[in-house]
This record gives structure tokens, sequence and C-alpha cells, in this order.
């Protein structure tokens, strides 16, 4: 289990010339994610969920409030955390000059999958994701949705316990969006827990088992998809956000 607590995270940021300002990305921020789950992380741009998921995966240190992964904290067991996890950003650099093999060949060395079962894994994924025809091409040659199918496919080379997915299926077509979305429910059924960023409310509404609403840096609600519609009287999440935020949002 994910067990995030009263998590904050604060920066400077210049305003002007000289003057600072200090301002909270995150604030006070609690949830906990079980293993068979998939959350939801929703809000609109700059409301934090890009910052709380790198928290969540250890590349970025809270101001305040405290990160267990399977009660496991990242300040004692950083690299037994890791291990466990599987994390993908929008801003995740692949190595352009390497071929989806090698780069997932490597990956699977770094996470210590036995080397015996390397070459099935690569095939299995390449053959799931439909990779055969641009395995071995630079990865800086391929289209967006085939780079995003390798980001998905590195991922899950080592079979991680958790995922934190931040805007997986962002800017792809509905063909290899439909694959990243049936994989995700394919990882929940064999009961691994997955924290799930996306702008698409539908989507959300059709895979989360809960959502975690974030505006400003701060959590307005948590709850599951029908629940949230039922108490906000919306038929989508998209509405609920809305009616949830009236009178406090300047987007």
């Amino acid at each position: 289990m994910i067990e995030v607590k009263n998590i904050s995270k604060k920066f400077t940021k210049l305003v002007g010339k000289k003057k600072k300002e200090e301002f909270f990305a995150n604030q006070d921020i609690t949830f906990t994610a079980k293993e068979g789950e998939i959350v939801g992380i929703l809000g609109p741009n700059g409301a934090g969920k890009t910052t709380l998921l790198r928290m969540i995966a250890g590349i970025m240190t809270p101001t305040s409030g405290t990160i267990e992964v399977d009660k496991l904290n990242y300040q004692k067991n950083d690299i037994e955390i890791k291990r466990k996890i599987a994390f993908l950003t929008g801003n995740t650099k692949l190595y352009r000059d390497l071929s989806p093999y090698e780069l997932l060949k490597m990956c699977a060395e770094y996470y210590g999958v036995e080397k015996d079962l390397i070459e099935d894994k690569i095939n299995k994924l390449s053959n799931k994701f439909g990779m055969n025809s641009f395995l071995y091409q630079r990865i800086g040659s391929l289209s967006t949705g085939q780079t995003q199918k390798v980001a998905i496919a590195r991922c899950l080379i080592h079979d991680p316990k958790y995922y934190i997915l931040d805007e997986p299926t962002s800017g792809l077509d509905i063909i290899s969006s439909k694959v990243i979305l049936d994989t995700i429910k394919e990882e929940k059924k064999k009961n691994k827990c997955i924290l799930y960023s996306t702008h698409y409310m539908e989507e959300a509404a059709s895979i989360c088992d809960k959502v975690v609403f974030i505006n400003k840096g701060k959590v307005i609600i948590i709850a599951k998809p029908d629940t949230i519609k039922e108490n906000t009287k919306t038929n989508n999440l998209r509405d609920a956000f809305f009616s949830l935020i009236e009178g406090d949002n300047n987007e």
C-alpha cells in the first residue's frame, strides 16, 4: 500500500528581477492507494499533480509530510522502494539513439530481471504493443504513439508492484490509448496498484476505483467517481469538478 500523509511541497520563484516569493505546489495532501486499486489523480494544469507523483516516485523530496510504500520510507529504503515502482511521465526522456529492444534489455538488467527471462519478456511486450515492426529502430525516429508504447513497455519489463502513470495516453490516437488502458486494467487484475493522472475525465471515470481531485495544490475531494457525481448532482466528472471548485477557480 502507498500511504501519503500530509504531504506539502514548497518552491521559491522570482517575482520581478530581485524579489523572491514562496509558494506551495502541494499542500497537506493525504490519501492511500491499495493493491488491486486504480487511483485517479485529477485536476487542471498547474494543480500540482506531477509534483505529487514525482514525490511519491521518490524523484522529489517533500517539504513536509511522509510517504510510505509497504510501510517503508525513502529516507531509509530508497532503492528497495524504487525497485517496486514503475514511473511514467510525459517528461520521461527515452534514449533516442537506442532501439526499443536495447532500452528494454538495459532496463531489465538494471532491475535485476533474470537473464534467461529477458528475451522472452521483450518478445511478449513487443507482441502485446505491436512493436515488432520498429523494435530495432532508433527511438528518436519513432512516432509519438510508438514512443509511448515503448515507454509503457519499459514500465512493465520488471513486473513492478506499483505503477505511477502521469498522462500516459496524452496525445495518443484512440487505438494506442486503448492498448494502454487495457494494459492498466490487466495489471489491476494482477492485484497491482496504479496511480493514474489524466486530463481525460471520461477515461478516469471508466477505469478508476477512486479519484483524488486536486486544485491549486490542495485536495478538494477523494471518493469513487459515481459518489462524486452523485454528491455534485452531475452526470460526469468534468461537470463535477467545476461544481466543486465553483467560486474558487482562476483558470
